[in-house]
């Protein structure tokens, strides 16, 4: 089979090669990967930032896979051949709390990921594709769309009327407008693009903060709120602004904490969350239970993924990079028609 492969990291050593297609062993499936689509976190595997020393030579990166169940291991008798499934992140967190452990299992790195024609997966960790998405569609939501749902839902309780802000217009960000719109909440937006706050607020957002030109958007979404300020914040830059969003959110209120844009370190203002009494909860995805009550809600209220591009499997590089340029909604590679 063909899959790209990270020989050492750095996006020009991400190679195109003939490996042999792997044999499904007890409990598992072999999957044709149709499609697959593009998180930060790639890049971060990539440009050795994420984890370096548990990524092991020779990666088939990229989690979020869509495809068809192409052969049975023994045992399996959960699927059939030609059934339509998805990758699940964190293949041994079924539900409840996490492992300490959980990481080493984490498909696209350290365990081999999509980005190749075909791909083992655990016959008990796929999901079922919704029924009314494409594959290049459904490939969008392993990663991101959980990540928003498990935020704003499992840990978040968010409920109808509830104000939620929401940090940028990548995927994850674009996932929770859906879902919280659908959910009855009001959604606040900020980006430094006007374009795509428009484009945001198309989804359901209805309050839009530029940060450019109003940099100090914790105060404005505080006046948006009364004063009072949002029950919920989607953080996907950390660093300095964490202090904003503590800022940004009412009293007891709650903050996932669920991408690293600026910085993996954050100099918290301790006395602003003390007295806030914000809750400040990492997010990292979430387990399969969760992944499948969401493709139940997303099938219900027929929420369609935002992708800004697909790519074809041999411009895996060229999506890559569109990746660090930024997009809005999702990049997805075709492997397969």
């Amino acid at each position: 089979m063909r899959a790209w492969q990270l020989e050492d990291f750095g996006l020009d050593n991400l190679r195109l090669v003939e490996r042999p297609t792997p044999k499904p062993g007890p409990g598992e499936i072999l999957v044709k990967v149709s499609a697959v689509s593009l998180n930060y976190r790639d890049k971060a595997i990539v440009d050795g930032v994420y984890n370096p020393e548990k990524m092991p030579q020779n990666l088939i990166p990229v989690n979020d896979t869509a495809g068809v169940v192409a052969e049975l291991g023994p045992g399996v008798t959960e699927w059939k051949i030609g059934d339509r499934v998805l990758s699940h992140f964190y293949s041994h967190w079924l539900d409840g709390a996490p492992a300490r452990d959980e990481p080493d299992w984490q498909l696209g790195g350290p365990l081999h990921g999509g980005l190749a024609e075909y791909m083992i997966l655990e016959a008990k960790s796929a999901v079922p594709t919704p029924a009314h998405l494409t594959d290049e569609q459904a490939s969008t939501l392993p990663i991101a769309a959980l990540t928003a749902w498990f935020s704003l839902v499992e840990y978040g309780k968010l409920q109808p009327g509830q104000t939620v802000l929401v940090q940028g217009t990548g995927g994850v960000s674009l996932f929770a407008v859906q879902i919280a719109t659908a959910l009855g909440a009001r959604v606040i937006v900020t980006s430094s693009s006007d374009e795509k706050l428009k484009k945001a607020a198309a989804l359901g957002a209805s309050d839009l903060i530029n940060y450019r030109t109003t940099p100090d958007w914790a105060e404005k979404a505080r006046e948006l709120t009364g004063g009072e300020g949002v029950d919920q914040v989607i953080e996907v830059v950390a660093g300095d602004g964490l202090n904003q969003s503590v800022h940004a959110t009412k009293a007891a209120g709650h903050i996932s904490l669920v991408g690293f844009l600026g910085g993996q370190t954050a100099p918290l203002d301790v006395m602003s969350l003390l007295y806030s009494q914000a809750a400040i909860r990492g997010i990292a995805v979430g387990h399969r239970r969760a992944f499948l009550e969401m493709n139940e809600f997303i099938e219900k209220e027929g929420l369609q993924p935002v992708i800004d591009v697909v790519y074809s499997f041999e411009d895996a590089i060229k999506a890559y990079e569109h990746l660090a340029r930024g997009a809005f909604g999702k990049i997805v590679i075709r492997v397969a028609d």
